[in-house]
């Protein structure tokens, strides 16, 4: 599982933004849009899953569990209300992607290492993208976190291209993106930037 630049989509996004995230050498893709319903969602994911599969790019889903087993994606990514996950884990199976959020670090010890397979922690900065996310807590705040995880870390919000070699000197398996890509004049372009700011860092 490549972690490096962990593409999340933003509401709405269209096929041919994930298709230029893929081109350009994304590691994985996190089906993500909080204003469409479940059988919207599932059909996106399942249009989408031929493309990330072509590219062997892993797609995992934003806190839908139906929506997951549904589309027989390849995981599922959970915030902190999104259930035990134990019980998610039992439910999508022992093969699939199964993602946590952490937005504090008194919540790294209440993580099942056994059952999740990375964290996603952030927000970094505050963002636009998630307004209604937690404190930032920052470039310190973070290597604390990844150095405590029991699984690996990736860094999420309000993050880009120039906290490249920040994020990996913190300890970070990689950097989740959202505007970063999508809101590029060509994400493809800018999604292979990072791929290759985050080899050379």
């Amino acid at each position: 599982m490549n972690l490096s630049v962990y593409f999340v989509t933003p509401d709405g996004a269209e096929d041919a933004l994930v298709l230029a995230a893929l081109r350009g050498g994304v590691g994985i893709v996190q089906l993500r849009d909080k204003n469409v319903s479940d059988a919207e969602m599932t059909a996106q994911a399942l249009r989408l899953l031929p493309l990330c599969r072509a590219a062997g790019v892993p797609l995992v889903i934003n806190d839908r569990l139906s929506v997951a087993l549904a589309s027989g994606a390849d995981g599922l990514h959970m915030g902190q209300g999104d259930g035990d996950p134990e019980a998610v884990r039992a439910a999508l199976g022992a093969g699939k992607i199964l993602g946590l959020s952490i937005e504090t670090e008194a919540q790294l010890a209440a993580i099942p290492p056994d059952c999740i397979d990375y964290i996603g922690a952030g927000p970094i900065r505050a963002t636009a993208t998630k307004p209604d996310a937690a404190a930032p807590f920052g470039f310190d705040g973070l290597a604390r976190i990844a150095a405590q995880s029991p699984v690996p870390t990736v860094a999420i919000g309000g993050i880009g291209q120039g906290d490249v070699a920040a994020l990996k000197a913190a300890g970070c398996a990689g950097l989740a993106i959202v505007s970063a890509i999508s809101a590029a004049a060509d994400p493809e372009t800018a999604t292979r930037a990072l791929v290759t700011a985050w080899g050379q860092a």
